[in-house]
């Protein structure tokens, strides 16, 4: 377990817990998830032994809080100069995106793993079927790492930490309402049909929806998948491009 990747995964993973950011976005998540659920999700009148409540504000919660993690990734490495050390190291580009990736992806699957007193809860209260629990935990993981790798790469293209945040809940904003009629209506003066088909398709709204509900379709797996690898393969390829910088 001492290769490079496995180092630089260790090195951010830790970083997160020697300041007090960490802690603050682990209760700030726990508590707007907890109140978001029971008060705006109405989880107790539902009268319903399920977490789809809980895991509908998933996204929102992500849009802001994902981005205020990733917005340090890179900027604050180019800001500070550190990431000249980096490089230095005998690890190839993409190892070192990927190990500061999955750093902070197992810090908000950590946030996430707090929720189970939630699903707790309402076994509790009822019989949930716990497949789908399980697979809403699932998808909430994996949209959290496709916002997370957008946030990476909007990092690695800024020194500035405010800007890469403001970017990546942009653009994640545009992501999570590709299907709808928000941004459809943009491209709909010009656009064919297949073209509106293929932006519909990239929505992060509906590849969740279903595995919110417990419907595991290899399709949202996959498509979450590419939009990870496609966002940190960009990621690797803007530092290699900017690290003269």
């Amino acid at each position: 377990m001492s290769s490079p990747l496995w180092t630089v995964y260790r090195r951010e993973l830790a970083s997160y817990f020697a300041t007090p950011v960490a802690y603050v976005f682990i209760v700030i998540f726990m508590v707007l998830s907890a109140a978001l659920t029971f008060y705006l999700g109405n989880f107790y009148e539902r009268g319903q032994a399920d977490l789809l409540p809980f895991f509908s504000f998933h996204p929102w919660l992500y849009l802001f809080l994902v981005p205020a993690v990733s917005m340090r990734l890179w900027a604050e490495e180019r800001k500070s100069g550190t990431i000249e050390l980096l490089l230095t190291l005998p690890i190839s580009m993409l190892q070192a995106v990927i190990g500061k990736f999955l750093a902070a992806w197992t810090f908000i699957a950590l946030a996430l793993l707090l929720t189970v007193p939630m699903w707790l809860t309402v076994s509790y209260l009822g019989e949930p079927d716990h497949g789908a629990i399980l697979a809403g935990y699932l998808g909430s993981l994996l949209m959290a790492g496709g916002f997370l790798a957008i946030g990476s790469c909007i990092s690695a293209a800024t020194k500035s930490q405010v800007v890469a945040f403001i970017l990546t809940v942009v653009i994640c904003f545009a992501f999570l309402l590709a299907g709808f009629p928000l941004v459809l209506d943009f491209f709909r003066a010009f656009a064919p049909q297949g073209l509106l088909d293929a932006i519909a398709s990239l929505s992060f709204l509906t590849h969740f929806a279903s595995l919110s509900k417990g419907v595991v379709d290899l399709r949202d797996i996959v498509y979450f998948a590419l939009m990870i690898g496609f966002w940190l393969y960009a990621n690797a390829v803007i530092i290699d491009l900017k690290k003269a910088d």
